[in-house]
């Protein structure tokens, strides 16, 4: 499967995708800040590499089907998609709650001022609709009593680099 990813910060998705699945899989990364750790870790992989307006998904679309992508996957890219269904291939993201709980930003902060006592991560498909696709699947984090948002957010975090890399490996079976 060829897999194209697009990021917007520090790229630890990305180089777990990178790890954990197939490297030849993936083919290109777009990226929407010109300096982001994403970037670098492209680099360092020997992946494609490109940066890209958030506005302008019609190179991105372009580029995409240019590289013959059978998976898109936003991981860390911080930018609504306006028009998903236009891309190539079908389009899936990692978002740090359990869904449709703590949509858009700091869902761990929610989560954990919310006096919950779990939370997670979702890899769902992107719709127009902020964090509101068909959910794929979903892992469960408990909240602990002592948690700070850090602590809090590195156990998200360890979640997420088990989970994407199942549904992308679950995608191509």
């Amino acid at each position: 499967m060829r897999i194209g990813v697009m990021c917007s910060g520090n790229g630890t998705n990305f180089e777990n995708i990178i790890k954990v699945c197939n490297k030849d899989e993936v083919v290109i990364m777009i990226h929407n800040k010109k300096n982001c750790g994403a970037a670098e870790r492209a680099e360092k992989f020997d992946v494609p590499h490109c940066y890209v307006n958030s506005k302008d998904e019609d190179t991105m679309i372009e580029m995409f089907q240019r590289c013959r992508v059978d998976l898109i996957v936003l991981a860390g890219y911080m930018r609504i998609i306006k028009n998903p269904n236009a891309f190539p291939a079908p389009m899936i993201n990692i978002h740090p709650s359990l869904l449709p709980k703590y949509k858009g930003l700091d869902a761990v902060g929610q989560a954990l001022e919310s006096g919950d006592v779990i939370t997670g991560c979702t890899v769902h498909y992107v719709t127009k609709e902020l964090d509101s696709g068909q959910i794929i699947d979903q892992s469960v984090v408990p909240i602990c009593p002592d948690d700070s948002i850090d602590t809090l957010t590195q156990r998200v975090q360890n979640a997420e680099y088990r989970l994407l890399p199942m549904v992308i490996n679950n995608m191509a079976t």
